[in-house]
């Protein structure tokens, strides 16, 4: 594990906790300090935890934040070249373009757990933090299904189920439901404090609710929506669209129904998904087709909870 934050911590904690053998490093000389003191072989020697992955043949996962990421992948380079390698980062057409640049020999498989909290750090993990979360494992036209089978493997050991898509499909969707909400929060966070005393007296949960996230690390916030910027812009105008037509909507009639009831229609369609009773589905990892097949069950919204051999086994709503 390189990078023993919030998600890389809580990782470790988790592989542990399975009876995996794991080990970690970062450039936090706190957290390594803090880890080793739980228990965890950690520490600050990046370099020496990857020559011992190519040594062990292990899985290398990269919790760093997008901005960091570079600088590691040459290190991957250097002393793990042929790794099989992973990440958790919150956006993957990015992670892509640099592993091919900085890692082309590595096995690459992009992950990402859509799990985490307002806190950072390694006092912040927690070995149950994926439990029940969708987990993306990315499937490009050249992905190796092997590799692939073992990162979703290590996901759905850590309690997490597979959403299997290619890295267009997971920045896309990300831009609307993570960092869309992100930005939100931030401008409801801003104006809400420019209402001085009173607001922040009367604030409560629709406020709180709604600025939640504005509590993130500004660096992380910026790295994953500055660092998805492509996919983010054409979704941000979207709602900049609906916001203006309910400035004018509200402006000349003084109605939002249109704006109200779309968005109470929205909230409605999200808890029908999770109410929704799924179907089973098996794709053959060895069949010609099988990443076409793991990418349309992942797009639809199915999801994988296990493997066995070279088939997997999920379900779909």
């Amino acid at each position: 594990m390189i990078g023993l934050g919030l998600i890389g911590g809580s990782l470790l904690r988790a592989a542990a906790a399975v009876g995996r053998t794991a080990w970690g490093a970062t450039a936090s000389e706190m957290d390594a300090t803090a880890a080793a003191a739980d228990g965890h072989q950690a520490s600050t020697d990046v370099d020496e935890a990857l020559r011992q992955a190519a040594e062990r043949d292990a899985l290398v996962v990269v919790a760093v934040p997008l901005t960091g990421l570079d600088d590691v992948l040459r290190r991957v380079a250097e002393h793990a070249p042929n790794c099989l390698l992973t990440d958790v980062t919150s956006v993957k057409s990015a992670v892509l373009g640099s592993v091919r640049a900085f890692a082309p020999s590595a096995r690459y498989v992009g992950g990402h757990p859509m799990a985490g909290t307002t806190e950072s750090g390694w006092r912040a993990g927690n070995a149950a933090l994926f439990g029940g979360t969708p987990y993306v494992v990315c499937v490009e036209e050249d992905t190796d299904l092997s590799a692939w089978a073992e990162v979703a493997q290590l996901a759905i050991d850590m309690g997490a189920h597979v959403v299997p898509l290619p890295a267009s499909s997971h920045d896309e969707a990300v831009a609307r439901i993570s960092h869309l909400p992100h930005l939100l929060a931030a401008v409801l966070a801003a104006v809400g404090a420019q209402g001085g005393p009173l607001a922040m007296s009367l604030a409560a949960g629709s406020y709180t609710d709604g600025t939640r996230v504005a509590g993130t690390r500004a660096e992380l916030v910026r790295a994953m929506t500055e660092g998805n910027r492509a996919a983010l812009l054409p979704v941000l105008d979207e709602a900049l669209g609906r916001l203006g037509a309910t400035r004018g909507s509200l402006a000349s009639t003084g109605g939002l129904a249109a704006t109200i009831n779309a968005g109470h229609e929205g909230a409605q369609t999200f808890a029908a998904a999770r109410q929704a009773t799924p179907a089973g589905v098996r794709v053959s990892l060895t069949a010609p087709d099988a990443r076409e097949g793991l990418c349309a069950l992942g797009e639809r919204g199915g999801r994988i909870t296990s493997i066995a051999g070279d088939t997997a086994i999920g379900e779909v709503h």
